[in-house]
């Protein structure tokens, strides 16, 4: 690299100034070579501070809208909507809110007359019934042991049933305690996207109903066959004709979508639609959600400028599939051939994210997308692209309003694990002082006024030790009970989505690690203006959330690479 393209450097033979010692220990202090541009910043960060004039401006009273905590935009990585031109949806899940128990029900009840009239399950499954608390979405299927795990983000497994009934604690740490987890492992099917909740609910359900026949199962196959069966109720869209007759049933029609897809393409953003599915399901489907919601958009189609249907993500972020322009003047959406650009008004289905960029002439931090799937939408995409991300989570506002009416609870549970933790480390300073005066007892004379009061000291510590001992018993039954009480109130299987003990779950960890927002539907960004900028809060590593004064240099995150971007 040439000389004129670097930044000065100390010269060579000049002394390093030295730090708070003239010699310090690790030899890292460096004073700044030239204070005078540095003292300058420091008067006008005094003079921007106490403003009059800009403080006014400041603390004056503004009409705000106030956004209800369960509808907030949350920030894993600073975004910059102003540097975003192209925004894409999913749409299952995504713009489409489906009613979740509803959907799930009919999914249940479709996939179970699936086992029992082509795949040879005895009849007496079909009486199952569905409970819509013993799914969710992070869990682990064990193909091996027919066992349904709940882990944390380091992979340690906090909660495990097998059929309707919770495996002994004894038993899960014999099983996953010192053996690591690994997601790549076939052994494991995961459980992370809404459309794949009743598996869960129907693979235990029959492990429970016939074991306690006395029937051995095959857990492994009965995964697959659960696996295929709903795969076909989706594929041959069997599920999606019955949710068509009864479109208001299955899906919420939400009265703030069109307003919100509006105020993004009044901030100058143009719109396009990614979707798995075919496009006779998307065009009936969009309708529903979009058609006369806005007199500036006689079609759902008005909103968006590019439309790619029966997308095969996450495929379309690491194949080469072309695009096929349709004939949407047919219900099918019949092939009209491969398309060679995109255009404003015609529609697609299949394509690849190479082509994608290259035809639209969007890329890169350009580009945000949003969707519900984290491995489809939101893995995949920020694995092989760097388009920014937003996850849907219907199922925080639920988890939030829970928290939010549990406030009291959640406080005093707080308050026990900080005294249960003081406690802890009073017990461990007593002993210390303890073991101290036992050794000096054993070099003092005996019979002698020191020994005398060491022997008192030993037993006022010993009383004190007791006393603690017995509050520090106390104070984890606490906890635990309040903790209990919690988390059950929220799924008497499970606990929170986004927490597994004292950790976020594996889940939570997930939209942490790779998507750049999250919230709970497409509307919320009717609450903020297209050009928002929509600040994290800097991680602070435990030296900095003890006090050091380097966590309050940069109090707000970066617009870096999410956390997972180079992970596997």
């Amino acid at each position: 690299m040439s000389e004129d393209r670097l930044a000065p450097t100390v010269p060579k033979n000049s002394p390093i100034p030295g730090g708070p010692a003239p010699d310090p220990l690790h030899g890292s202090f460096r004073s700044v070579l030239d204070r005078a541009h540095a003292e300058q910043a420091a008067q006008r960060a005094q003079h921007l501070i106490t403003d009059e004039t800009l403080a006014r401006l400041l603390t004056a009273p503004r009409e705000r809208h106030e956004v209800p905590r369960a509808r907030d935009v949350f920030v894993n990585r600073n975004l910059r909507m102003a540097s975003v031109e192209l925004i894409g949806f999913d749409m299952d899940y995504t713009l489409a809110i489906y009613h979740m128990r509803r959907l799930e029900q009919l999914s249940f009840d479709m996939t179970l007359a699936k086992l029992v009239g082509e795949y040879g399950y005895p009849p007496v499954i079909g009486h199952l019934l569905y409970d819509h608390h013993f799914v969710m979405r992070g869990l682990a299927v064990d193909r091996l042991t027919g066992n349904i795990l709940k882990m944390d983000r380091f992979g340690h497994v906090g909660r495990v049933w097998h059929g309707l009934r919770p495996v002994k604690t004894e038993v899960r740490r014999e099983l996953y305690r010192n053996k690591r987890v690994r997601p790549s492992d076939p052994r494991f099917a995961w459980n992370d996207t809404l459309f794949a909740l009743p598996e869960t609910c129907l693979y235990a359900g029959v492990i429970e109903l016939l074991e306690s026949l006395g029937q051995r199962v095959d857990y492994g196959k009965l995964y697959d066959d659960i696996r295929e069966a709903i795969d076909t109720v989706h594929r041959d869209n069997s599920l999606k004709r019955e949710v068509r007759k009864e479109l208001s049933r299955y899906v919420f029609l939400d009265p703030e979508l069109g307003p919100a897809l509006h105020k993004l393409r009044s901030g100058h953003k143009r719109l396009f639609l990614l979707t798995n599915s075919a496009w006779d399901y998307t065009d009936a489907l969009m309708r529903y959600l979009l058609d006369g919601q806005l007199a500036e958009y006689p079609s759902w189609r008005n909103y968006f400028d590019f439309i790619v249907t029966a997308a095969g993500k996450p495929g379309f972020f690491t194949q080469q599939r072309p695009f096929l322009e349709l004939d949407t003047s047919t219900e099918e959406g019949r092939v009209v051939g491969e398309a060679k650009s995109l255009e404003r008004g015609k529609v697609y289905s299949g394509g690849n994210l190479v082509q994608f960029e290259e035809f639209t002439q969007f890329r890169g931090e350009n580009v945000l997308y949003v969707g519900d799937h984290i491995y489809g939408d939101i893995l995949k995409s920020k694995k092989s692209s760097l388009w920014r991300t937003c996850m849907v989570v219907q199922e925080i506002e639920d988890e939030i309003t829970y928290t939010d009416s549990r406030r009291e609870e959640i406080s005093r549970l707080s308050e026990v694990e900080l005294t249960r933790a003081r406690l802890d480390d009073e017990v461990n300073f007593i002993k210390t002082s303890l073991n101290s005066v036992e050794r000096r007892m054993e070099r003092a004379e005996p019979g002698s006024a020191e020994r005398a009061r060491l022997e008192e000291e030993r037993k006022q510590l010993k009383l004190e030790l007791d006393t603690v001992r017995k509050a520090l018993k106390e104070s984890m039954e606490i906890a635990d009970t309040l903790e209990q009480d919690v988390e059950e109130g929220f799924n008497p299987y499970w606990g929170l989505l986004f927490k597994e003990g004292n950790e976020n779950s594996r889940f939570g960890y997930q939209v942490e690690q790779y998507a750049c927002l999250y919230t709970s539907r497409v509307s919320n960004f009717l609450h903020y203006s297209p050009m928002q900028y929509y600040r994290s809060p800097r991680d602070l590593m435990p030296h900095e959330q003890a006090g050091a004064l380097s966590g309050k240099l940069s109090p707000l995150g970066s617009e870096g690479p999410p956390k997972g971007s180079g992970k596997e």
